[in-house]
């Protein structure tokens, strides 16, 4: 038995795109309060799994839990409202909105509507630049700024969950920085994390525990720095040498 509960739980997933299948009888678990990362290559599934998560993608079988209660059944708004947020890849932001509306769009649940101000203002202390460019059209914005206003629009929402998807994506080295730093702050604050990212050393830094997800199964789990230490996972993310 786990000493703290699993805010997130899969088990046997097994999920197929058409005839495809894509993941195999994955099981992992996000613990309350913990930060996880899934790492892998291009076409390891790992956007499927978060698809998979936030009931975009229907499962062929195995069961998803959170906090305890059976999700595989709901749709994604249902999903919504169990206190789960996504950062999709590749932002999904409303580039013909200011930042501000954008913003605002994470902010649709009875409960969050009333801590809209207390909420913006913590965004705007977290990520500066968007106070400054609140009137602005989100879509006029940088790569970097366009991730924020993502964080964001997420954390309006007061998730207990948070998912984030290929956070690094398109980004410069210095902004991918400040990205992890701010996943690292969000963190503290209380919100569970799972996080899925090509960039495994990125994405193992800032974990408690991980996975590594190769071909849609889970071929790898355990602590981040024990992780880094198996010469199959230094060859395939650090380009080393057998």
């Amino acid at each position: 038995m786990r000493e703290t509960q699993a805010i997130l739980q899969a088990e046997a997933l097994h999920v197929s795109h058409g005839d495809a299948p894509a993941l195999w009888g994955v099981d992992f678990h996000v613990n309350e309060g913990e930060l996880v990362s899934i790492v892998g290559p291009n076409g390891a599934g790992k956007t499927t799994l978060m698809n998979t998560v936030m009931r975009l993608q229907p499962v062929r079988s195995g069961k998803l839990l959170f906090r305890g209660e059976d999700v595989t059944g709901l749709t994604a708004s249902q999903m919504c409202n169990r206190d789960v947020s996504i950062v999709p890849e590749g932002r999904l932001l409303f580039g013909g909105m200011t930042v501000e509306e954008n913003l605002d769009m994470g902010c649709y649940r009875p409960y969050a509507r009333p801590l809209r101000a207390e909420t913006m203002a913590r965004v705007y202390d977290m990520f500066p630049i968007l106070k400054e460019r609140r009137t602005q059209l989100a879509g006029t914005l940088s790569g970097g700024q366009q991730q924020m206003v993502a964080f964001g629009r997420a954390l309006m929402a007061h998730p207990k969950l948070l998912l984030i998807d290929e956070p690094s994506l398109g980004l410069s080295p210095l902004v991918v920085q400040h990205v992890f730093e701010a996943i690292a702050e969000i963190h503290r604050s209380g919100v569970s994390i799972l996080l899925i990212e090509q960039n495994a050393v990125l994405a193992l830094s800032v974990a408690q525990r991980a996975y590594v997800l190769e071909g849609g199964r889970i071929v790898s789990t355990g602590d981040p720095k024990a992780l880094m230490t198996q010469p199959h996972i230094r060859q395939a993310y650090l380009g080393e040498s057998a």
